[in-house]
C-alpha cells in the first residue's frame, strides 16, 4: 500500500523526473499541488501503458496529502511501483520526492494511488497482455 510518509528513501521506478518552474506557481509562489497532481497522473499511465503495452486511462486517482511545500527549481522525481493488476486494470503507487537546487535536501513531497485501464483504439476497455519475467 502507497502510505509510507516516514520513508526515508524512495521506493519503485523513476518514471517521471523534471524541474518546478515559476510557471506553475500558486498566488504564494510555491509550486501549485494542481500541477503536482496532473505530473503525478502523467507518471501513472507512463508506467501503466508500459506494463500494457499499449493505450491506457485513469479510473482514479487517490487523495493528495502534501508533506512538504516544493519551492521554484526543485527537482520533482516521481517513483511508480505496481500494487497490483487485474484482468484490464492496473493499480499504482506513486511516490514524488523533491530535492533543492543545491542538492541537500531529499524529502518526501506526497504519494497517491492511481488505476489505469487497458483500452484499446476505440476507447474500449482491454484486456493486460500476458506478464513477462
Amino acid at each position: 500500500m502507497c502510505n509510507q510518509e516516514d520513508a526515508q528513501a524512495p521506493e519503485g521506478r523513476l518514471t517521471l523526473q523534471l524541474p518546478a518552474s515559476p510557471r506553475d506557481t500558486n498566488v504564494f509562489g510555491d509550486i501549485y499541488g494542481g500541477f503536482i497532481a496532473a505530473q503525478v497522473v502523467t507518471a501513472a499511465e507512463t508506467r501503466a501503458a508500459q506494463i500494457a503495452r499499449g493505450r491506457v486511462a485513469t479510473v482514479s486517482i487517490g487523495s493528495l496529502e502534501f508533506f512538504a511545500p516544493v519551492l521554484v527549481g526543485a527537482l520533482l522525481s516521481f517513483y511508480t511501483r505496481v500494487v497490483e493488476t487485474g484482468t484490464s486494470s492496473i493499480r499504482l503507487c506513486v511516490e514524488v520526492w523533491g530535492q533543492q537546487t543545491d542538492g541537500s535536501s531529499l524529502s518526501k513531497i506526497t504519494e497517491c494511488e492511481t488505476v489505469q485501464v487497458a483500452i484499446d483504439a476505440q476507447g474500449r476497455i482491454r484486456e493486460l497482455p500476458a506478464i513477462q519475467g
